[in-house]
């Protein structure tokens, strides 16, 4: 069976978006994966199918019902279906490469795109939706988020990348930021490739990557490199072997 996506959104237009371009558009026609958008407002309230109101206790912004986001959810996840439900939110867990892979070897996903001030915090208990961030800002709304997310999960589906060895090598798989990367021309404004990578030498190709690769991650990233030291402390202390 392929990977299922079912997006939830005020603006269900907004879909497929880029993914329905490149590998990501190619897999989707070839049935690699589906993707369904459906509008949280089919399930809104009223003649005007209200979808929102005001929060309890005040303040600025209008918050998403819970009986609305429940009707939506229940319809595109009814009993019995497996796959994780997210909803972005700038209060949750940041995605990670590992979140990435786990989600892709599963079945899909259903994904909540929030809207205005928030949503109702019981919608988020009741469907055990796990909150999902990209990153520290905070976005007009999840839409945005969820093209992201499910462009880091589509590419690594069987069939989809060209090359499946091209998901392996990169930044965030093996805990370090991926390498500098050259092709021709060797020599170009007078700038030449690093004379490692056309010795032919594939120890030592490999040896410079790994260098630069650590060199990039302790200067850019110094959170993840004190990650990468850690983990290859305990490796030493259990005995493992380190690359």
């Amino acid at each position: 069976m392929s990977f299922r996506a079912s997006v939830l959104s005020l603006y269900p237009e907004m879909f497929p978006g880029h993914l329905g371009h490149s590998l990501a558009g190619d897999a989707l026609r070839k049935g690699l994966w589906s993707l369904e958008a459906r509008n949280i407002r089919d399930h809104g309230i009223g003649k005007h199918r209200a979808v929102d109101d005001t929060p309890f206790g005040g303040g600025p912004g209008m918050v998403l019902r819970p009986d609305v986001l429940s009707a939506a959810l229940q319809g595109a996840a009814p009993t019995g279906d497996l796959r994780p439900k997210l909803v972005m939110t700038p209060r949750g867990r940041p995605i990670s490469q590992a979140l990435v892979r786990r989600w892709a070897a599963g079945p899909g996903l259903v994904i909540l795109c929030g809207r205005f001030e928030g949503i109702d915090e019981r919608a988020v208990e009741a469907h055990a939706l796990e909150e999902v961030s990209v990153g520290d800002v905070v976005l007009a709304g999840g839409e945005a988020a969820a093209l992201l997310l499910l462009d880091a999960v589509v590419r690594l589906l069987p069939g989809v990348m060209g090359t499946e060895a091209s998901g392996e090598d990169e930044s965030f798989e093996s805990g370090l930021l991926e390498h500098p990367q050259y092709t021709r021309p060797a020599d170009w404004e007078g700038i030449s490739v690093p004379a490692v990578l056309t010795s032919g030498d594939h120890k030592a190709i490999f040896r410079w990557r790994q260098l630069m690769a650590r060199a990039a991650t302790r200067i850019r990233r110094p959170d993840l490199w004190a990650k990468y030291v850690a983990e290859a402390m305990g490796a030493i202390d259990k005995g493992d072997k380190i690359t």
